[in-house]
């Protein structure tokens, strides 16, 4: 076991321990990815499904049922603690593995339990209205959504760390690339499975026979991801991690809450960068709690089918990543590549709108795909330009910083989707109308982004941001 490893520090900063360790190959990669796309799978059973089951079949404000789907995001600051407790206790003799399967054990589990309280909800609902013992449900089904996100935490955290702790700085990015790939796959693999394990259910079915497909899915496709996640993690941190060679010379760098907003804050450039990176999640991920609903009351779409819309974003974001990756950034930089995905964002947006008035799938199909290959030139423009405002001693800091602020950019939007249809439907004088607002809403973000992204200034970024951040670091640690 490794705790024995960490005993001996002769052993910890033996260098040629580390030579010995193998090297990670393609095949344990692929592997490795069956877990993020695992958590793929499972993100569109949330977002995809429940989000259209709350709101369409339930009738739930979707002001109310974004709220409750936020809890899973707003949790974010939990992968701190789950990523210092997987440096310092190992978890069933593993200090990364041990957390990955507790963690999806929580995972699958909760995601059964919140499908249970979430039709008492809706029986709550139609039986009472919005009575005490609704609002009691409500809470209850918030609640768990909030372990939900926890158990996402406990897992996803060490397994990035994982993914660090196995491989050398010269072979990091294919195992990165390879597993980005397979998250943004396992959407794609869900939104099929989705599709066919519901296509028997109709846009007008009855709450009972809702209620029997989507129980069916929550046991077929979390115990799928339960078998997915023990197969893509047996044995990987045995054979190949490095972590105990390398706590023993590695500073400790824990990354408090506190320290993630001095670092968010600590010059005028990162302010500007990351409050970019804020918009332009908000840009992307508006539409995502009602998209759905869109496709059900707009378009008289089942279940099962609007579940497959996520298919068409996913797609078309593989094709985004990989023509960002290899032709436009190379062509026309970072900085330009993330703008020109802005306002190719913005204009998809548009098109999502026009295809409401036809309430022809296949041009909402269309416009997602356009959506998705956008968005990939947006995240990788964007991502790959974070590389660059940051530097080694402070990379993992900084990164961390950045991944709890697009979590908690990701859960306001969330919340904004669902508040901002409630709104349309309030003032607009049909459907259309009313997700338009949305959708441009959406938009707008996109050209404030742009408008934000401009103002960036990698060079100035480099002669004074880097030591705000260094400052920031070293006065918490001290």
């Amino acid at each position: 076991m490794m705790s024995g490893d960490l005993s001996d520090p002769e052993l910890n900063q033996d260098p040629d321990r580390q030579r010995m360790l193998p090297k990670v190959k393609l095949p344990t990669m692929l592997r490795l990815g069956l877990f993020q796309m695992s958590l793929g799978m499972m993100s569109v059973m949330v977002f995809g499904v429940l989000n259209r089951v709350l709101i369409k079949e339930l009738a739930v404000p979707s002001t109310i049922a974004t709220v409750i789907l936020a809890l899973t995001l707003f949790v974010a600051p939990a992968r701190i603690m789950f990523g210092q407790l997987s440096d310092t206790r190992p978890l069933f003799g593993y200090y990364r593995t041990g957390y990955i399967w507790l963690g999806a054990a929580g995972l699958v589990s909760n995601a059964w339990i919140a499908v249970q309280v979430m039709w008492q909800l809706g029986a709550s609902l139609k039986a009472v209205g919005w009575a005490l013992p609704t609002y009691g449900w409500a809470g209850l089904l918030g609640f768990i959504f909030a372990l939900y996100g926890l158990s996402v935490s406990m897992c996803s955290t060490p397994f990035a760390t994982l993914l660090v702790d196995i491989t050398d700085e010269d072979d990091r990015s294919r195992l990165v690339a390879v597993d980005w790939s397979m998250l943004i796959g396992g959407t794609i693999v869900g939104a099929i499975a989705i599709g066919v394990l519901l296509k028997s259910l109709e846009n007008d079915a009855t709450i009972a026979q809702v209620q029997t497909q989507i129980d069916r899915l929550f046991i077929i496709i979390p115990a799928i991801v339960a078998i997915l996640t023990f197969i893509a993690t047996w044995g990987v941190e045995k054979k190949y991690s490095r972590f105990a060679s390398r706590v023993g010379v590695q500073r400790e760098t824990h990354l408090s809450l506190g320290r993630a907003l001095s670092i968010l804050t600590a010059n005028r450039q990162t302010q500007l960068f990351f409050t970019f990176l804020i918009v332009m999640t908000l840009g992307l991920f508006i539409q995502d709690p009602i998209l759905e609903t869109y496709g059900g009351e707009v378009f008289n779409l089942p279940v099962g089918k609007t579940a497959t819309l996520n298919a068409f974003w996913g797609g078309g974001t593989l094709v985004g990543l990989s023509l960002a990756g290899f032709w436009f950034i190379p062509k026309l930089g970072k900085q330009q590549t993330a703008r020109l995905g802005c306002m190719l964002v913005a204009a998809s947006m548009l098109w999502v709108i026009v295809s409401g008035f036809t309430h022809n799938p296949v041009f909402l199909q269309l416009a997602l795909l356009l959506f998705g290959i956008c968005s990939g030139l947006v995240t990788t423009g964007a991502i790959t330009l974070m590389l660059d405002l940051t530097v080694p001693e402070t990379a993992g800091t900084f990164i961390g910083a950045w991944g709890l602020s697009q979590a908690l950019a990701k859960g306001t939007a969330t919340i904004l989707g669902g508040v901002a249809l409630d709104l349309g439907k309030s003032f607009a004088p049909n459907l259309v109308l009313a997700y338009g607002f949305v959708f441009s809403l959406q938009a707008l973000a996109m050209v404030i982004a742009v408008k934000l992204l401009g103002r960036v200034n990698v060079r100035e970024f480099q002669t004074t941001a880097k030591d705000a951040v260094k400052s920031v670091i070293a006065a918490d640690v001290d």
